[in-house]
């Protein structure tokens, strides 16, 4: 008999896709901006080009010495939010629907998301 049961993997609805262009609202990096380069809705994360960079050690063997590589962490997805080109703040995601295609605006201006 089992004790816990497992864990179900809860997939996020992330808004931001890869290549948008987003800002920091919080931590470390706060007002710095960059593009989405990966997703994980299971972790609701986002990976942002030169956001949450850390240094990882890696140990010698005998075919290649040691050396310290630099690698961008995922981050929360509710710390950076997309940026409006008109007033090149954060802003949210809204969806229209127009002719049966669902297309992405900013909430700020009602423009779409290109």
């Amino acid at each position: 008999m089992r004790k816990f049961a497992p864990k179900e993997t809860k997939l996020y609805k992330i808004k931001l896709k890869k290549g948008d262009k987003v800002i920091v609202l919080a931590g470390k990096y706060k007002g710095k901006t960059g593009k989405v380069v990966a997703t994980q809705p299971k972790a609701n994360t986002v990976t942002v080009e030169g956001i949450n960079i850390i240094k990882k050690h890696i140990k010698p063997t005998t075919q290649n010495p040691g050396r310290i590589q630099e690698i961008t962490k995922p981050m929360h997805v509710g710390k950076v939010g997309i940026v409006d080109p008109e007033t090149k703040k954060a802003t949210r995601i809204g969806y229209v629907v127009k002719d049966g295609t669902k297309t992405r605006i900013y909430k700020s201006s009602s423009k779409e998301i290109k």
